[in-house]
């Protein structure tokens, strides 16, 4: 695969990364080692050298997970980006032993030294304004508990107000062919001070792989089903904040769209990949066949201008003026 320089320390990543949310099957499903084994296997065997979690999902088993397939593939090319804030801090723990502490506990699940890269998760606009958690980061830093510190954000206005702080390695932010808005500033303001993006979401929970209908049916577990109208979280993590009847006929119409040859999910990976801003995509996977899926992306050739345009109106037409939540 093709990489990309990640930050502004020499640091360059693969353009496809793995997401670990539902590493070893969350969404709804058991957590299985095994299969989070496989997945990862597969997705260092494709190549993949960024690997993104968090503390909070699947309460640390996707941090030990990774920690176990470390244990046995010491490359120094591999990225291992974390996330803190959530778990047993949200919303209003925020101290400089939390944070301290949550870098610890992920040290300790990892295997690791250090963290490469540690991220606030999605914490509340106003501690992001208030600023003393990046202070934090940065004496973790300089301690060599954390390489790197950057954040995952929910809106634009969240990410301009990181982009402000000294020393952000990246941000994290929602970005695909239903959520266009970060392209229009955010990126190129990051872009501009080499801070790396890391996009997450980048199938809107599916509905950009072509596999969701009318007739699909979530297990209650999964965030599709139970967060569907963002009674649990940002609304914004699921079908991109999109009703699903509308996210459904939105991505009828950009399935119309994909070329011959092509997948959906390769289509909409492949925007995101056409903006020079962005450093890594991180879709994820709960099994092997899905990373390999996603890892073709990189082989897609750049979209022509007469598909982006059109992407651009089914964006401006079914979905912009109705997403949901902080964007």
């Amino acid at each position: 695969m093709h990489s990309r320089q990640f930050g502004n320390d020499g640091l360059a990543v693969p353009e496809i990364g793995l997401g670990c949310w539902q590493l070893g099957g969350g969404w709804g499903n058991d957590w299985d080692d095994a299969i989070a084994q496989r997945t990862l296997a597969t997705a260092y065997d494709a190549g993949v050298r960024f690997i993104d979690t968090a503390d909070v999902y699947g309460d640390g088993a996707s941090e030990r997970s990774i920690g176990k397939f470390l244990a046995t593939h010491r490359d120094p090319s591999l990225v291992v980006a974390t996330k803190l804030g959530r778990a047993g801090i949200y919303p209003d723990g925020y101290t400089r032993e939390a944070v301290r502490e949550a870098t610890l506990r992920s040290i300790e699940r990892l295997g690791v030294e250090a963290l490469d890269l540690t991220q606030l998760h999605c914490v509340p606009p106003g501690v992001l304004r208030q600023g003393h958690v990046f202070e934090w980061l940065r004496e973790l830093q300089q301690e060599g508990l954390i390489r790197r510190w950057g954040a995952s954000v929910e809106s634009v206005e969240e990410g301009m107000v990181c982009l402000e702080q000294e020393g952000l390695a990246s941000l994290q932010v929602i970005f695909n062919i239903f959520r266009q808005k970060p392209a229009e500033e955010l990126l190129p303001r990051a872009h501009a001070k080499k801070v790396g993006i890391i996009v997450r979401l980048p199938l809107a929970s599916g509905l950009l792989a072509g596999k969701i209908t009318r007739d699909t049916v979530f297990r209650q577990d999964d965030h599709r089903h139970f967060n569907r109208d963002g009674e649990h979280f940002n609304v914004g993590e699921t079908f991109a904040g999109l009703e699903l009847e509308r996210g459904i006929a939105a991505a009828e119409q950009v399935a119309a769209l994909v070329p011959a040859g092509l997948t959906m999910a390769q289509v909409a990976l492949r925007w995101i990949l056409d903006h020079e801003a962005v450093s890594v995509v991180i879709p994820g996977a709960s099994s092997p066949a899905q990373v390999t899926g996603n890892v073709a992306a990189a082989d897609v050739a750049q979209l022509p201008a007469t598909l982006r345009a059109e992407l651009a109106q089914v964006y401006v037409r079914y979905v912009r003026d109705h997403i949901r939540g902080p964007y």
